[in-house]
């Protein structure tokens, strides 16, 4: 009984766990590069090559006292204004969370390094609607895709020649894991519930 009881209460503090834990990821700025003046990949480019949410979080390394990271309005950005910044980071190794979708601007807090190009721009993908009951929109049904059609070879294909590759559909972009540091751990609660029942069960 005291097992069974036991038991019970592990399966409590994990189905809690799971359901309070977010799929966020981490991303650190530039890469290997970190938050420096003369990056190999300037910084909106990576950016851009990343796909970022909410509740994930950036991560700036420099050096602490030779540079810093300021959150700017995006009029400072264009300016590489450093006077009155949302937010200035200074430790060397700053984190960000990204607690809202839409634009971040970030620029160094030395003037000079922002308009060598240190600066990042950042946007949050939309949080997707939910409905007053708490659950999600139901998304439309996806369209039929038909498959595509062969063209009959020109008479002056050789045999078995095939369609260019330019003409293949390209795959939807999806999110760069070149960057990213954590997994995702929200969808494990299923299982959790499931084992938890089945412990109450046989218990």
């Amino acid at each position: 009984m005291e097992s069974t009881r036991f038991t019970a209460w592990q399966f409590v503090a994990a189905t809690v766990w799971f359901a309070t834990c977010s799929e966020a990821w981490e991303f650190y700025v530039g890469g290997k590069d970190g938050w420096v003046q003369n990056p190999s990949e300037s910084y909106n480019h990576w950016a851009e090559r990343n796909r970022f949410q909410v509740n994930d979080t950036l991560i700036f390394e420099y050096q602490k006292g030779k540079d810093s990271v300021l959150v700017v309005t995006k009029d400072d950005y264009n300016s590489c204004d450093t006077n009155t910044p949302l937010l200035s980071l200074t430790d060397g190794a700053s984190r960000f969370k990204l607690d809202r979708s839409g634009p971040f601007f970030f620029i160094s807090g030395i003037a000079d390094r922002c308009n060598a190009g240190q600066k990042l721009i950042v946007v949050v993908l939309a949080v997707r609607d939910k409905s007053p009951g708490g659950a999600l929109t139901p998304s439309p049904a996806p369209p039929v895709v038909q498959p595509p059609v062969t063209p009959p070879p020109k008479p002056d294909s050789p045999p078995g020649a095939s369609p260019s590759d330019a003409d293949a559909p390209v795959p939807a972009p999806s999110r760069s894991s070149a960057s990213k540091a954590g997994f995702p751990c929200a969808g494990g609660v299923g299982l959790v519930i499931a084992l938890g029942v089945s412990l109450l069960i046989n218990g």
